[in-house]
């Protein structure tokens, strides 16, 4: 049995990722912000342990992570998204994305450290985006903060590789969550056409690449795209 720490995991592809792991018969710890009643829906219905926390504080990971006896794996799946122009987008913005979707890695992966260092073994999940490979227009913040995600998961995979620690990273591609759902229908119909399987994804999808990450003990510095082959490149 492993302890599982997942962030984001109140919702969309984090509590698929809960499920699936609890389901494995993990000991799973999930960090949320916001979504009181969707995080109990998930830790009643999957026995995982709910963790009020906002990962862009660090004080706020370090509390967190200070009632968790062990880390073997953390999967960092939180983020947010902005959709507009660049040149339209307040400043506040801007930073609010990186401290969540880039800081956010940053101060999980320092908070499980010591259980990793202590044990020499140790298994990070970053979710970047496949616009986090090839960008998208009227996403260039959350495009900036995933394509920082893969470079950062690249080169700890390379940090801590000495250490026994593992990091790879999934980049999901259009996964039907409720960041989809101002989306228009015709949209995601397109897109679903223009994916090579036929179809977008589901947040299952994207946590059974997590589980083949989290037991691939040869593998490390990985992106590993799950997008139905959209942004094959």
């Amino acid at each position: 049995m492993s302890t599982v720490v997942i962030t984001g995991g109140s919702r969309g592809i984090g509590a698929a990722a809960v499920e699936l792991f609890a389901a494995r018969g993990d000991r799973v710890y999930f960090l949320y912000e916001k979504r009181h009643d969707a995080a109990r829906a998930v830790a009643e219905r999957t026995g995982a342990t709910a963790i009020c926390c906002n990962v862009a504080s660090r004080e706020q990971v370090e509390a967190a992570f200070a009632g968790i006896p062990q880390v073997d794996v953390l999967i960092c799946c939180a983020g947010i998204c902005h959709y507009g122009l660049m040149s339209m987008m307040p400043e506040e913005d801007w930073d609010r994305l990186f401290a969540v979707n880039v800081k956010g890695v940053y101060h999980c992966v320092n908070a499980a450290m010591p259980a990793f260092l202590r044990e020499h073994r140790g298994c990070v999940i970053t979710v970047s985006s496949m616009w986090g490979r090839v960008g998208a227009s009227c996403e260039a913040a959350y495009s900036a903060t995933k394509g920082a995600v893969i470079a950062l998961t690249k080169a700890l995979s390379k940090e801590l590789g000495p250490s026994g620690i593992r990091v790879n990273c999934v980049a999901p591609g259009v996964i039907l969550t409720d960041m989809c759902a101002e989306v228009d229908p015709r949209v995601l119909s397109e897109m679903a056409e223009e994916t090579p399987v036929g179809r977008n994804g589901t947040p299952m999808d994207v946590a059974r690449a997590m589980a083949y990450l989290a037991e691939a003990e040869f593998v490390t510095g990985e992106v590993l795209s799950v997008d139905g082959g959209y942004a094959i490149g």
